[in-house]
């Protein structure tokens, strides 16, 4: 017994714990919260299935190996660099959009001082706000199907090149007359930059979100996929209820009334708070006073 204790102990003083450092604990934090979220991307993609099937190939390459299956291995080899570009080409939508996702993240943009984005005031005037609220509201009364999509920082060139440019001040009267039924610019999307309608009768990538409700048709969908690759916001009148929607960030908000449809065009507006503006006025005051 005392000849076990002793080896035991010989052997824990053999073992030496290597000497960690703060840039050490600082990698394991980063690497685990880069972890943590690409398993939580994977899982809200078609990635999982993916995942799932490398874990069986896997699996039956370690069996191989182990029994020294000389044509497996041999098949793996040769094949491995083919399947990994074939699964880039596969899931190249789901790569990108999650590049997307991480482009639109608030910590990047802070830490870019080149970003164009930050010099960029109000995207669009009040009155803009208003010929909105104001066709939206007329469509939804006559149950006239519509889809509005309001640019943000994302230029949507490559969807509205699927349109017909119409170029012109946007107007409550101009959208009413797009998406009246048996017209040439009704079925579609119109795209708004700034405040100017840039294109009617765009066609838009449908969202593949199984947690959609049913009863919604190709219109929503539409709406939502667009808000899915993009930082838009996008009104809908559903043709067949007359109900108001909106979609952004890949979400959907049903049964919008005119209210709330102008208080989230208004802050989508990214016109600065009253409390803000007092804050710069009485600092540029400040200063010129000095």
């Amino acid at each position: 017994m005392n000849q076990i204790i002793r080896s035991i102990k010989e052997y824990l003083y053999g073992v030496s714990l290597p000497k960690v450092t703060l840039t050490d604990v600082l990698e394991i934090v980063i690497i685990a919260f880069a972890l943590y979220h690409i398993t939580f991307w994977v899982k809200r993609t078609r990635a999982w299935t993916l995942v799932k099937g490398v874990m069986v190939l896997l699996a039956a390459y370690v069996i191989a190996y182990f029994f020294n299956m000389t044509v497996i291995l041999w098949v793996f080899d040769k094949t491995i660099g083919l399947g990994i570009t074939a699964l880039l080409i596969v899931f190249q939508p789901e790569l990108r959009r999650a590049l997307e996702e991480l482009g639109q993240k608030k910590i990047v943009s802070s830490i870019l001082p080149f970003d164009e984005n930050k010099e960029k005031n109000i995207r669009f005037s009040d009155r803009t706000v208003n010929e909105i609220v104001r066709a939206t509201s007329e469509l939804a009364k006559a149950k006239t199907g519509a889809l509005i999509i309001m640019e943000k920082d994302i230029v949507l060139s490559e969807y509205e090149r699927t349109g017909i440019t119409v170029d012109s001040v946007i107007s409550s009267q101009l959208l009413i007359n797009i998406f009246e039924h048996n017209t040439p610019l009704h079925d579609g999307a119109v795209i708004v930059r700034g405040d100017r309608i840039v294109a009617a009768t765009c066609y838009l990538p449908l969202s593949d979100n199984m947690g959609l409700s049913k009863e919604l048709g190709t219109r929503h969908r539409a709406a939502v996929g667009i808000s899915e690759v993009s930082d838009s916001l996008t009104v809908i009148v559903s043709e067949e209820t007359g109900m108001i929607s909106v979609a952004v960030a890949g979400k959907l908000m049903r049964n919008v009334d005119g209210d709330l449809l102008r208080q989230k065009l208004n802050d989508f507006q990214g016109k600065p708070s009253e409390e803000k503006t007092k804050k710069l006025f009485w600092r540029k005051k400040g200063g010129d006073e000095a």
